[in-house]
């Protein structure tokens, strides 16, 4: 008889894999001939740039025999990590005491709600929202609230319409900006306002903002740090800044006590960066003229993008910054039916429902329907091609 194995409450409280229905349409179209050009999920199609790649080949031979990484990071990346927070934030920052190197933002995220919930305990989330803020709620055995982003509020996160009974049992607070999906940007006057706030309930502020905070349009976006530190944990990776989300390679940055904490717990949970992929990230947070290129080429792709919109008649929003487009549906459809409908042969382009990263708030409502986003990480000729294949698909459509 086989042996019963069953999966803890923890799992099976996740949900399934939502774009299961939506790559079986790909599947479908590839069956028929046609590639679907893929502005689902943010994973950049442009390469590392070389000098990188060179760093990190030319580290693997110094590194050749050392043995296990630190745990919280080698002093010379920790260093680089401090340098370049001054240079972009004019932050200082104690590469001892107030940073931590991450095995990228994603592991990070999900692991550090274990350092400082007990079960029971509120975490407040934006929905839509990175889904390891939620998971790693859970798995800490905490209880996830989420709040809207919404156009009104300029997708900021409205920490003044959360009930004193909700926030008097929160120990977190995460924030994202700027924000994935819809591009929004915090400013340093929105900041005091949710750090003067959280002070008041005694929760820590959990900042993911350095993931896309060097991809704008406009001005730059401010750090949180900027601002204040104490009571404040922000989160760095170099996933898209310099294409390198296949290192998994990024730190902590904030309060010397709660980086205290985080490495306690990650000292306990993982065994460290490899040294020569820190070499190499430490290389590419010293250079900026490989990221002012790569702003332009994110910025020409969303003016292709832009324009076909406006050319079909859907309602266009300039966000000033990240590689997302929070582009509204057609009148009439929802994020799913708008998904599909571009999965269709004649359109062919794969996108992401906004219904589905994001949450049911408190109010019921699911802020991320009538919403599909776009991330724009095809190559500039495939975003020409998708807008072709958008104003010859959708030419016809009554939108108002």
């Amino acid at each position: 008889m086989p042996i019963n194995i069953t999966p803890s409450r923890r799992l099976q409280s996740l949900s399934g894999y939502a774009f299961a229905e939506v790559e079986k349409m790909v599947a479908t179209l590839r069956a028929q001939g046609v590639e679907p050009i893929d502005f689902g999920v943010g994973d950049p199609l442009d390469p590392t740039p070389p000098f990188i790649r060179s760093a990190l080949q030319e580290s693997v031979e110094r590194h050749a025999c050392t043995g296990y990484p630190s745990y919280i990071g080698s002093k010379s990346f920790r260093t680089e990590a401090a340098n370049w927070m001054q240079r972009r934030f004019g932050v200082d920052l104690d590469p001892d005491t107030e940073i931590s190197s991450t095995i990228g933002s994603k592991e990070a995220i999900f692991n550090f709600p274990e350092a400082i919930l007990n079960p029971g305990d509120v975490v407040i989330i934006p929905s839509p929202g990175y889904p390891p803020m939620k998971t790693g709620t859970v798995f800490a055995e905490g209880i996830p609230y989420f709040v809207p982003l919404l156009p009104e509020n300029n997708f900021l996160l409205d920490f003044e319409s959360i009930t004193e009974e909700v926030a008097k049992k929160a120990k977190i607070i995460w924030i994202n900006y700027p924000n994935s999906p819809t591009g929004a940007v915090a400013s340093k006057e929105y900041y005091k306002g949710l750090i003067a706030w959280a002070r008041k309930y005694d929760i820590l502020i959990a900042a993911d903002e350095g993931c896309y905070i060097d991809i704008y349009f406009d001005e730059k976006p401010p750090s949180i740090l900027e601002v204040e530190r104490e009571g404040i944990i922000a989160f760095y990776s170099l996933s898209k800044r310099n294409n390198m989300t296949g290192y998994r390679v990024g730190f902590v940055a904030g309060d010397k006590n709660i980086i205290s904490l985080f490495k306690k717990l990650k000292t306990n949970i993982d065994s460290g960066t490899p040294n020569f992929i820190q070499d190499a990230a430490a290389v590419a947070l010293a250079d900026e003229t490989h990221v002012q290129e790569m702003r332009e080429l994110y910025r020409e792709k969303r003016s292709i993008m832009l324009s076909a919109f406006r050319d079909i008649g859907l309602p266009v929003r300039e966000s000033p910054a990240t590689f997302y487009l929070w582009q509204k549906a057609p009148v009439g459809m929802t994020s799913l039916d708008f998904t599909k409908r571009l999965l269709e042969k004649d359109i062919a382009i794969v996108t992401t429902p906004g219904s589905w990263i994001s949450d049911v708030c408190a109010s019921g409502v699911n802020p991320g329907e009538g919403y599909v986003r776009f991330a724009l990480v095809p190559t500039v000729e495939l975003c020409k091609e998708a807008a072709t294949r958008l104003r010859k698909g959708l030419a016809k459509m009554l939108i108002t």
